[in-house]
């Protein structure tokens, strides 16, 4: 594992300090970890969503009217809840 020295301004350094005292964490290297892994997933679900959003855009304008789309999702649920019987 690498090593890697940062500084922190004191209050972020108190609030580091205090995570390992309320025991959630045995040291400061873990609760750096856990927050950049925390990171990670969270830039994993925005990169996801915004996927979805330019695959959205990408697929065009429905002609479907509102009526349509209900009528759509109202047959898929009641096939899905028909399978799950």
């Amino acid at each position: 594992m690498a090593t890697m020295n940062i500084s922190l301004p004191d209050a972020m350094k108190a609030w580091v300090e205090a995570k390992v005292e309320e025991g959630r964490f045995a040291n400061a290297s873990e609760v750096v970890r856990a927050m950049i892994r925390r990171e990670l997933d969270r830039e994993e679900k925005i990169a996801n969503m915004q996927r979805l959003v330019d695959e959205a855009y990408a697929s065009g304008i429905s002609s479907a009217t509102m009526e349509d789309i209900k009528a759509r999702a109202l047959a898929e649920y009641e096939e899905r809840k028909g399978k799950a019987a």
